[in-house]
């Protein structure tokens, strides 16, 4: 059975394809399109869909869109209510329900072949489900609850549940609109100046410089009801702190301790609901998915202090993960998914092979080599405090750069955090994250699960290595890492341990290989465009190694 799955009608537009249940392919519109998320998420751009990433997924498989058995669009608008019946405010909202409506018409005439009626309705909190819990990330064949909290689907914020052995899901309980956890922290976000329904990560990263001072007056907005839901309204934020002009590139300690005050709310309304959950069902495993499942600290408090043995957390947790669970959810109507699908990797997009690669850095004159020493060479110019631009293999599928596209830096040197600020042009407060061979995190980095090989939790690190790997280290003494295994990441894990022959540190800033307000590199000519315009040392692509000391040289000597 061939499922092209599809995301489109708030933001993060995205494709996947499950083809026998097997994951096939996922991309993100904004890898092709270059616009950030893809849209933003006004009722105006609801009729936009990922047609590039839906026609390169149907490529990648060397398929046509006659041969699609289903296409999955993750909204039911048959499931909608008008916005002022859900308590929100928004009077364009009926455009929403109607392209949703018109979604099979709009998809038909983007693949060509396809028939109106294979397209069909996933719930979208169903679409968040399915993207976690119809995915097998520890081998286990038992039954797992899952948490979704995003901003809103059809008419509510949250969904709990559990997932059968067979892939029969239960829904134990949602929350309904207006009250929404997602929609506070959005909310917050405009208020401090950055970008709503993008920028939520910066929140969570000025909160580790606040002191949660008014969670206990904010609590009364925000908090669970102890029967698997919550409430969830935004206040007026000024009462604590005034808002912040977007252009400001200061922030105050109000704005911090308020960023520090809703981010602990959260966290105790999130903990409490997984509490809740697991009184329910009494499972061991709990996977999450949903924008909110983003914020790595929350994750990191339900896992350290909740009641369940592990949590699996979707690397694209957002919106453009249900492009994948709708898929998966259809797929599992279907009969054809009997247990749940191998999640294989987060490196589901595009890639390309070495020889292609060479033929774009010939096509652009550049200087190159292809040394045997990869990873030696790599290492030592690491080692010497360079910068390397780090392109290898199929990019990722979500919002975390995993070591398919990343910039790369010594640890040691704390500078490096400013540096490679500098770098992309974004905050000061912004932190950078650590890549750790997976067997030696352990003796690093406490708290968080371990293997950690997407980033999405927090972890404590160990007081002896904090001087050891400032620049990875936050303010708060914590850090989001990833972990690395040499048999699924061996170029990368190669590097990672050469440097620690030469340094003694099994660890490297990873940090996305992007600028500022664009999206993460996908092509090699755009990872060609990061060396032209940034102050990069080195660009790896794939085995080929491109020295910006070689181009002054070819520079002079011209």
């Amino acid at each position: 059975m061939n499922v092209l799955g599809v995301n489109a009608l708030f933001h993060d537009p995205a494709a996947a394809l499950v083809v026998d249940g097997e994951i096939v392919a996922c991309a993100e519109e904004e890898r092709f399109s270059r616009r950030k998320h893809g849209k933003r998420p006004v009722p105006f751009s609801a009729w936009e869909l990922p047609e590039q990433a839906m026609r390169w997924c149907l490529e990648e498989a060397g398929l046509q869109a006659a041969e699609l058995d289903a296409v999955a669009y993750s909204f039911d608008p048959a499931l909608a209510r008008p916005a002022e019946d859900l308590g929100l405010d928004d009077p364009w909202d009926h455009l929403r329900r109607m392209y949703a409506e018109e979604s099979p018409g709009f998809i038909s005439t983007a693949l060509p072949g396809l028939a109106v009626d294979r397209v069909r309705f996933v719930p979208h909190h169903l679409a968040h489900a399915g993207s976690a819990g119809l995915v097998d990330p520890d081998g286990s064949t038992g039954g797992c609850s899952v948490l979704v909290v995003d901003g809103r689907g059809e008419q509510a914020s949250h969904l709990a549940g559990h997932y059968a052995p067979d892939g029969r899901v239960e829904v134990l309980a949602t929350q309904a609109l207006p009250d929404s956890l997602g929609l506070v922290y959005e909310s917050l976000t405009e208020h401090l100046g950055f970008l709503r329904s993008s920028d939520e990560y910066k929140v969570m990263a000025l909160a580790s410089y606040g002191t949660p001072r008014w969670a206990n007056e904010i609590g009364q907005h925000v908090h669970a009801t102890g029967a698997g839901g919550f409430r969830a309204q935004a206040p007026d934020w000024s009462q604590w702190a005034p808002p912040r002009e977007p252009d400001d590139e200061d922030w105050s300690a109000p704005h911090a301790d308020l960023a520090a005050s809703v981010q602990r709310c959260l966290e105790d309304t999130l903990l409490e609901l997984a509490v809740w959950l697991h009184g329910e069902t009494g499972d061991d495993r709990l996977v999450m998915a949903g924008g909110t499942a983003l914020n790595c600290v929350a994750n990191t408090r339900i896992f350290a202090e909740g009641p369940f043995r592990s949590v699996w957390v979707q690397p694209a947790a957002g919106d453009a993960g249900t492009a994948l669970g709708a898929a998966l959810h259809l797929t599992a109507s279907e009969g054809d998914l009997v247990t749940p699908a191998p999640f294989p990797t987060a490196a589901l997009g595009r890639g390309w092979n070495d020889e292609e690669l060479a033929s774009e850095l010939r096509r652009a004159r550049l200087p190159f080599t292809t040394p045997a020493d990869l990873a030696e060479q790599v290492a030592a110019i690491l080692a010497g405090n360079g910068v390397i631009a780090w392109y290898d293999g199929r990019s990722e599928f979500g919002p975390r750069a995993l070591g398919q596209r990343s910039l790369l830096a010594h640890p040691g040197e704390a500078a490096n955090l400013q540096r490679l600020n500098d770098i992309k042009g974004r905050e000061q407060f912004r932190p950078v994250a650590p890549m750790v061979l997976v067997d030696r995190a352990a003796e690093i980095f406490g708290r968080g699960p371990l293997p950690s090989p997407y980033m999405l939790f927090v972890h404590d690190v160990a007081p002896d290595w904090r001087k050891r790997i400032p620049a990875v280290t936050h303010v708060d003494g914590t850090a989001r890492v990833q972990t690395v295994d040499p048999a699924g990441q061996p170029r990368i894990a190669a590097v990672l341990s050469e440097f620690a022959e030469l340094t003694g540190l099994p660890v490297l800033v990873n940090t996305s290989l992007n600028t500022a307000g664009r999206p993460m590199v996908d092509t090699p000519r755009e990872a060609l465009e990061i060396l032209g315009s940034t102050p990069v040392d080195v660009l790896v692509l794939g085995p080929h190694l491109v020295r910006r000391s070689d181009l002054l040289a070819e520079e002079v000597r011209s």
